[in-house]
């Protein structure tokens, strides 16, 4: 079997260990006997959408994103973007890059040698994942919407790519991985974002939202967090266990805000999955949507999204839904 494999790669994703993996990914497959395989290098997100969507119009199957969170999501946008129907399309995420939650999940090893020969079954035996994507979608109409699969946000989660997905800071990211492991980048973007937020709200009003769950308004306040995922993304994110990538439902989790003082005692409680075990006591919210989220800021101002490693401006709300789904390759 020797199947036609496209290979996208952003070329400073991840550690700077991780830059040197490209060179390898030919190489590795050939070994397989897989050897009709075509790697793109690009230098931004941006440039890997507009190369997948050209390389499925050429009639692409088999698209594998080598990257981070956000490669992988403007991957599976170009995979849109192509106007093909894609329910034989396979897509696959070789990890490099920070935070790879979807790869983790899907059982793809660190290590490039290990990965290819996961790949190499993968597709040989089509051991595939069913993945719903989420559409968000601007309540004020200016900005376009955005699809994603894996975990998104508002607040401090909102404003994580905003440190962690600029050129320049692709850099200190490659350091940063090379030092403190994948989550070292994710950890300072949440730890900036959190330092962020309390500076743009000192001495003034903190913004309020209301919170509708298919229809039905289930929270109204002011929250250090919102975080929004397709299911169990691992123990990085240790919510909504259990729960498929492919469930046709997904779920949304709040952090009020307790002040500043219990909001680092808020966060450990969230990464290690304890503020589980007493949600009133740490202000931890939780629902599952079957349809449709509305986040809405009472004030009507523009926020940002996350949407799983970009940053989408919304005016006035956003809704989020299930819009589709994909075939992810697994282990």
């Amino acid at each position: 079997m020797n199947p036609h494999i496209d290979v996208i790669a952003t070329t400073i994703s991840g550690s700077i260990k991780d830059w040197g993996k490209i060179k390898r990914i030919v190489p590795l497959f050939n070994e397989h006997g897989m050897t009709d395989v075509n790697l793109c290098s690009t230098d931004s997100h941006a440039e890997a959408r507009r190369k997948t969507a050209e390389l499925m119009r050429a009639g692409g199957r088999i698209i594998i994103s080598a990257g981070g969170s956000g490669t992988f999501n403007a991957v599976l946008e170009g995979c849109f973007d192509s106007g093909r129907d894609l329910k034989d399309v396979r897509i696959g995420f070789l990890r490099k890059g920070s935070a790879d939650l979807i790869g983790k999940t899907l059982g793809m090893p660190d290590e490039i040698e290990a990965a290819i020969d996961v790949f190499a079954k993968a597709i040989r035996d089509d051991r595939i994942v069913p993945c719903d994507v989420l559409l968000a979608s601007d309540s004020g109409g200016k900005t376009k919407p955005r699809r994603f699969v894996g975990y998104g946000g508002a607040e401090i989660f909102g404003r994580i790519p905003h440190f962690t997905e600029n050129r320049f800071i692709k850099y200190y990211k490659g350091v940063l991985s090379q030092l403190f492991g994948d989550l070292g980048p994710f950890f300072v973007g949440t730890s900036l974002a959190t330092t962020d937020k309390l500076i743009r709200t000192l001495g003034r009003k903190k913004r309020q939202w209301k919170i509708t769950v298919d229809n039905r308004e289930v929270e109204k306040g002011r929250f250090n967090a919102i975080i929004i995922v397709n299911g169990y993304l691992g123990p990085d994110l240790p919510f909504a266990k259990g729960e498929s990538l492919g469930s046709g439902k997904f779920y949304v989790f709040t952090i009020a805000d307790r002040g500043f003082f219990r909001l680092a005692r808020q966060l450990k409680h969230a990464w290690d999955g304890s503020i589980m075990n007493d949600p009133e006591k740490w202000g931890f919210g939780s629902y599952t949507v079957g349809t449709s989220l509305q986040l809405q800021p009472l004030d009507g101002g523009e926020f940002p999204i996350n949407t799983d490693g970009s940053t989408m401006f919304c005016h006035g709300g956003v809704e989020v839904a299930i819009c589709d789904r994909v075939h992810l390759l697994s282990s």
